[in-house]
């Protein structure tokens, strides 16, 4: 098939380090190419791709702040997605809703996935409005927005061989992610102070930041190391050695990537139950569903019971990017039929 990948301009594709959408991108234009398709991707000039790049602006905008700056990036995008439709079997798009009026104008088979959560109404009568064909991370994500036009749920997939499978386990608990509340490590250090255990922490720290300074700091004991963003084989190294994935999330999360990265090592996830996260982890098989800091904390002495193994094969079987490229064809395949009808 011809297909188009349009990304976020936000990171490059892949990021360097943060980016999970255009990480995502990334793994599905790889296998996608790997599988024998045409396919072409709309990114940032930085973006690194085996198929065909067609380079928007010559960095990523993540830097930028102002809106008004960065949308004439994003128009730029549309018209060079729509200048020759035909080029293309089917467009899917990783936008929010930029693309919904250009295809009102010029219709053509497509399909958007969100990767977002969907809280905001606006966004709701939008995609109403247009009857846009939609696809979910997580059946989860799906709640505020039930009667859309979705085609499919389609989890996301790593490449197999990304992450290392590890069968010992190491003697730290891992957290990952931006330091916003609802990550809540806050939750991680107390589950690891009260578990006594070591907790690693891999994220970018501003000390002075409000949520930093009231919610963390005075948590902070010898028994916290940062080490600072990391990416490639200092995050496969970071999650492969840890103990278990500490994900004590505070909102619904659509998916959650570093969850499946932990599997790939071997690694069980000790998550709240919240957002995707009961699509994602086997309670009792490769990790734990808890409601509370008490709770985690008996989970990470119950952890010993688990098999790194059945948490590899869980990967492989449910969220290897070969698996997730496969999905998103289906959808490919049939949106193109019912379009030629």
């Amino acid at each position: 098939m011809r297909i188009a990948q349009v990304a976020t301009l936000s990171f490059s594709v892949p990021p360097k380090l943060y980016g999970g959408i255009e990480r995502v991108v990334s793994y599905l234009t790889e296998e996608l190419v790997a599988q024998g398709h045409d396919v072409t991707l709309f990114a940032s000039g930085d973006s690194q791709t085996t198929a065909r790049l067609i380079p928007v602006c010559p960095h990523e905008l993540h830097l930028v702040e102002n809106h008004e700056t960065r949308m004439p990036h994003y128009l730029r995008m549309m018209q060079l997605v729509f200048a020759d439709v035909s080029r293309f079997d089917i467009i899917h798009f990783h936008t929010e809703s930029i693309q919904l009026a250009w295809l009102q104008r010029q219709p053509w088979p497509n399909v958007t996935t969100l990767h977002y959560q969907l809280g905001a109404p606006c966004l709701k009568s939008r995609y109403d409005e247009y009857n846009a064909p939609l696809v979910s991370i997580s059946d989860n994500q799906r709640l505020p927005i039930p009667d859309v036009n979705w085609q499919a749920t389609v989890h996301h997939g790593v490449p197999r061989d990304l992450f290392t499978f590890r069968k010992d386990p190491g003697d730290y608990l891992a957290f990952i992610g931006r330091l916003s509340f609802e990550k809540r490590l806050d939750r991680a250090i107390r589950i690891a102070g009260q578990a006594g255990m070591k907790l690693k922490v891999a994220a970018k720290i501003n000390r002075a930041e409000e949520h930093f300074k009231r919610d963390i700091e005075p948590l902070l004991h010898d028994g916290v190391e940062f080490v600072g963003e990391i990416g490639g084989r200092e995050k496969d190294e970071f999650l492969g050695n840890a103990y278990a994935l500490l994900f004590p999330i505070d909102w619904p999360e659509p998916f959650g990537l570093v969850m499946i990265e932990a599997l790939a090592c071997g690694t069980p996830v000790i998550a709240w139950r919240n957002g995707s996260v009961p699509e994602v982890i086997d309670d009792g098989r490769t990790g734990f569903i808890v409601d509370s800091v008490e709770e985690a904390v008996a989970a990470v002495s119950r952890i010993v019971d688990l098999d790194r193994h059945a948490c590899r094969q869980a990967f492989e079987e449910r969220f290897d990017a070969a698996c997730m490229a496969r999905k998103y064809v289906e959808v490919y395949r049939r949106l193109v039929q019912a379009a030629h009808v």
